[in-house]
């Protein structure tokens, strides 16, 4: 979501702009980020998940300090580096899209 106002990006999404107030409306981003951190999940908390499997917190080049939660996946877990490049893909999970990040090689 981006403010109307003051073009500042919110994630994740709220009601109103927490800097002026403003209104938020659905924006797309360029679909790149930078690895802030990551865990590597090696713990079967759901059979039907195979591991591992890495988690991080990937940043928005649009501005700093926007970052989502997600799943890194196409690379091998020990692969995986804080400051990596990496760009979005979705999961479809039934009428839901979860985007997820890969390595951005180039």
């Amino acid at each position: 979501m981006r403010c109307r106002d003051c073009g500042r990006w919110v994630h994740p999404p709220r009601k109103a702009c927490p800097s002026d107030g403003g209104d938020l409306v659905p924006e797309a981003t360029s679909g790149k980020g930078t690895v802030f951190t990551f865990t590597i999940n090696r713990h079967p908390y759901n059979p039907a998940v195979p591991l591992p499997y890495v988690i991080a917190i990937v940043e928005l080049p649009e501005q700093e300090g926007l970052r989502c939660t997600t799943k890194i996946v196409n690379g091998a877990p020990d692969d995986v580096e804080i400051g990596m490049a990496v760009r979005v893909l979705f999961e479809q999970y039934g009428e839901i899209y979860v985007p997820v990040f890969e390595p951005d090689a180039g």
